[in-house]
């Protein structure tokens, strides 16, 4: 779709709006109100929003006003939110990984150690390898920056999983809970089969060291974490590791765990960390923020180190809402989506702040589907890209038209967003 047709397609769904919904004022209240928006729409959002059950979709949007001193003010509306039902996290997990990787090394306060100093970890015997060198790194050296860029890029699990061995299993849930995340377990690394839930406890011993120096060292651990039992379960069966079916549904207990409604308060602790409390705020600097929205927001051929092949990683390989995940450019070019999407089991999530700099817009908006009509788990048999991307791009498309039309007292300043993009800037 070029970019003509996808303004074509705002045109349209705008047709569709009534008065009631472009005012500033006398809203229903907050779950009627998306509740009613979305139905306008429901033929341009397609049978997940027909069968929402079935789907198990999850839906939130926050409206941003700002105020004369530009200080953002927040309403959440939500559609079908429920925390008690579960849907795999996959890659959304990692979105925590990278501020809690940051905070870490801000905790620890030692001079010359920061996110670009080389980071070394040992093996672990049968769970992961030893990392010494890194060869998407313009100086060839593994570091908690470079394993941030192609985590927010393109999603890359062994990026995840150095953080995780890094931040510690216990010190992850741990600082989660602490920061009012007590439904959120974070139990294993990504990725890897083979590896079950007693090894995921063990991580690696890490060196930090410059220029021949050691800096930091954190010797191998063990999470002694005490998890709240669950019953999860997903599918109706599956393929066990040794590819057999299994005709019950797998057990999930054991499995990561993030309510959307976290996930969504995450991403607005890192996007507005002066909107929340200090004790949900992530203990970042300007220097953390600044990179965090510059990978959060770039596109896979912008990068140099990594330097991407952009057929397999094209222009929107991980931006779903709004975006579709479609390999066109047809996008408006002022538009930006700091996000972190995950896609695993059928289940396809995606927590994303959205800003257009041209028309002064920014919103936020999270949602959660499930695509596996057959049921089954680990055969492959997805519909990501018949149904889920589709209804996520229709689904942002419907949002950010209704925000182009929303009428605002004071327009946002988003220079604080605005980055240098292009294989330039790296």
């Amino acid at each position: 779709m070029r970019f003509c047709h996808f303004f074509w397609l705002i045109l349209c769904l705008a047709a569709c709006n009534t008065n009631k919904f472009m005012q500033t004022s006398n809203y229903p209240s907050a779950n009627s109100f998306l509740d009613t928006l979305l139905k306008a729409h429901s033929e341009a959002l397609g049978p997940i929003y027909n069968d929402p059950g079935k789907y198990r979709l999850q839906v939130i949007y926050t409206r941003i006003d700002r105020d004369a001193q530009n200080r953002p003010h927040f309403q959440d509306y939500f559609f079908r939110l429920d925390t008690s039902q579960y849907f795999y996290p996959a890659s959304t997990v990692k979105l925590p990984a990278i501020a809690l990787a940051l905070e870490k090394l801000n905790d620890l306060n030692i001079p010359e150690l920061d996110m670009h100093t080389p980071m070394f970890t040992d093996s672990l015997s049968g769970i992961t390898s030893a990392v010494l060198a890194d060869s998407s790194a313009e100086n060839g050296l593994p570091s908690v920056a470079q394993y941030i860029k192609k985590i927010l890029l393109v999603s890359d699990n062994d990026a995840f999983n150095r953080l995780y061995e890094f931040i510690g299993q216990q010190s992850f849930n741990e600082s989660l809970w602490a920061k009012g995340y007590p439904n959120t377990q974070i139990r294993h690394r990504v990725g890897i089969s083979g590896v079950d839930a007693e090894e995921n406890r063990h991580t690696n011993a890490i060196t930090f060291r410059r220029n021949g120096q050691v800096l930091y060292q954190q010797p191998a651990r063990y999470s002694s974490i005490v998890f709240s039992p669950r019953h999860d379960r997903m599918g109706k069966s599956y393929y066990n590791d040794q590819h057999e079916l299994v005709n019950s549904p797998m057990d999930a207990s054991m499995k990561n765990r993030v309510p959307l409604s976290d996930l969504h308060s995450m991403l607005r602790s890192i996007i507005f960390p002066e909107s929340v409390t200090k004790q949900q705020r992530f203990r970042l600097n300007e220097s953390d923020y600044r990179y965090l929205y510059h990978c959060m927001s770039a596109q896979p051929e912008e990068s140099v180190w990594p330097s991407y092949d952009t057929i397999e990683y094209h222009h929107n390989y991980v931006k779903f809402l709004l975006f579709g995940g479609e390999k066109q450019h047809s996008e408006p070019k002022d538009v930006r989506i700091f996000n972190k999407p995950g896609w695993a089991y059928g289940f396809l999530t995606d927590v994303a702040y959205i800003a257009d700099f041209s028309h002064k817009v920014e919103f936020m908006l999270s949602a959660t589907v499930y695509v596996n009509d057959d049921g089954i788990l680990s055969d492959e048999h997805y519909q990501f890209e018949t149904t889920g991307e589709p209804f996520m791009k229709a689904l942002g498309a419907i949002i950010y038209q209704y925000e182009l039309q929303r009428k605002k007292q004071y327009l946002p300043d988003l220079s604080r967003f605005m980055m240098e993009y292009g294989r330039s800037s790296k």
